[in-house]
């Protein structure tokens, strides 16, 4: 869609179309706030600048957002409206073996247990290996550590969403 086509959409379309590419409701409607868009540049650097003025509980929305990195079945079913998306995310992690899934899945729940969301990611043309290598060291953070992180990973998650939404 081009961005004449995203500033003609109705609200409630508009706002659909935003939460693909971020959950967090907070920012979609400071984006949606925004409607018409003056340009691709503006509607980028708003994003971002949403993203950061977001507070913990708007980024936790967003990560529950995603399926878990390398859990392919949630990505059919739960996520259907971005599933294209996630699996060009998450397409390194399709072509990797049953052992190294069930090991990203086995620290994905130790993850989650430790810090209270999802493991976030912007997996984009990284390895199932490479995603689990980055998963094993970023366990080892304090949560505000990795809070933090996980709102950086976010927002390279959206920058892309946004973009394949204008492509």
């Amino acid at each position: 869609m081009t961005l004449s086509e995203l500033n003609n959409l109705s609200r409630d379309n508009l706002e659909e179309e935003l939460t693909k590419c971020c959950g967090s409701s907070s920012w979609v409607s400071k984006m949606a706030a925004l409607h018409p868009f003056t340009s691709d540049d503006q509607l980028f650097n708003m994003a971002e600048r949403f993203w950061h003025e977001c507070k913990e509980k708007d980024w936790k929305e967003a990560f529950s957002h995603h399926p878990k990195l390398g859990d392919l079945d949630s990505l059919k079913e739960k996520y259907a409206n971005t599933k294209d998306w996630a699996n060009d995310e998450q397409a390194a992690a399709k072509e990797s073996t049953p052992e190294l899934l069930q090991e990203l899945a086995n620290l994905n729940k130790v993850y989650e247990e430790r810090f209270g969301f999802i493991y976030i990611l912007c997996a984009t043309g990284k390895t199932a290996k490479v995603i689990l290598s980055i998963l094993q060291i970023r366990l080892n953070n304090d949560l505000p550590t990795e809070l933090i992180m996980s709102m950086v990973e976010q927002n390279k998650i959206t920058k892309l969403r946004l973009e394949k939404m204008l492509s």
